[in-house]
């Protein structure tokens, strides 16, 4: 077998959503004071999660979700809930917080649709990013899994300590695989989701298990889904997903079985696709209407390189 070259654009060359944070983060050094010295720091902005909406302001089409500390506290929790994004390369803090009610003439979005549509810049697009896998981690470790005492949140947000036993409880990320699977002759395999847009077809994905290699999860995940074996796998390229809080891990893999039997569960068709069909989905113009994600998601990016980089 050929080994397949690993393909690694540099993340910044790939139209990724939440991808261009530029905070600094400084999660290592932070400490008690840390957060009330960022609330009363001049140009600090906090953005608002109500109801698993972003708030904003309308500006000429464009998302303004930053509200100034004054403002975001008369309308949000107590201010110790608040955690501390980072900082801008200007030295500004940006924060964010759970709102229990919505300022004037605010707007509200959840984060997917207003990233898709293109209303953020990508810099406070992937703080929002950032700031909505914090906010769902907080909700989501409010007692401690150790002994079942509330936690509260230290560092400005960055981690949680129970008040009962001590323990420390650090932000979860969940990785996923989601892989281009390809038989190294023009043909790859996509599949369908009932939870997908109507003619919305895409890469397998799946959760990495616990003891196991991206690798392997590439291939065990392909096989569960698919029924197709795989030898060579390829990492491309990641993208954090806070939805509610993963890292996709792009991959680029070469089949070793070409019988399709997939998993019904999961999945509602799966096929191969030869290029042209491939190229036709991207540019929105197959005769079946058939599509490919969004430039926003990695998988629209394994596509592609798919069907223009290999051979």
């Amino acid at each position: 077998m050929t080994r397949l070259d690993p393909i690694r654009p540099r993340p910044n060359e790939l139209a990724l959503g939440f991808v261009g944070n530029l905070l600094l983060r400084d999660g290592e050094n932070r400490t008690e004071s840390s957060l009330p010295e960022a609330l009363a720091a001049p140009g600090a902005k906090v953005y608002l999660m109500h109801e698993g909406a972003w708030l904003y302001r309308d500006a000429e089409g464009r998302a303004e979700p930053g509200f100034d500390v004054a403002t975001a506290l008369s309308h949000a929790a107590p201010e110790s809930d608040c955690v501390l994004l980072g900082h801008t390369p200007a030295g500004e803090p940006r924060l964010a917080l759970r709102a229990t009610t919505i300022p004037d003439a605010a707007l509200s979005l959840p984060l997917r649709p207003l990233a898709t549509a293109g209303m953020l810049d990508a810099d406070t697009e992937g703080q929002l990013g950032q700031a909505e896998h914090f906010l769902n981690w907080h909700q989501r470790a409010r007692f401690c899994g150790r002994c079942g005492t509330a936690t509260r949140p230290e560092a400005a947000g960055y981690r949680r300590r129970c008040s009962g036993c001590g323990e420390v409880h650090f932000p979860r990320t969940d990785p996923v695989s989601i892989m281009l699977i390809h038989d190294g002759a023009g043909r790859c395999i996509l599949g369908r989701s009932a939870r997908f847009p109507d003619k919305m077809w895409s890469c397998l994905a799946g959760f990495v298990e616990p003891g196991e290699t991206l690798e392997g999860a590439v291939r065990r995940e392909t096989l569960e889904e698919s029924g197709v074996t795989v030898g060579e796998v390829s990492y491309v390229a990641s993208q954090p997903w806070p939805f509610p809080g993963s890292l996709m891990i792009g991959c680029m893999a070469l089949a070793t079985s070409t019988d399709i039997v997939f998993d019904t569960v999961e999945l509602e068709a799966c096929r191969w696709f030869d290029r042209d069909e491939v190229r036709a989905m991207l540019d929105e113009t197959h005769p079946e209407g058939l599509t490919a994600p969004k430039s926003f998601a990695i998988a629209h990016h394994l596509v592609r390189l798919f069907a223009e980089t290999l051979p």
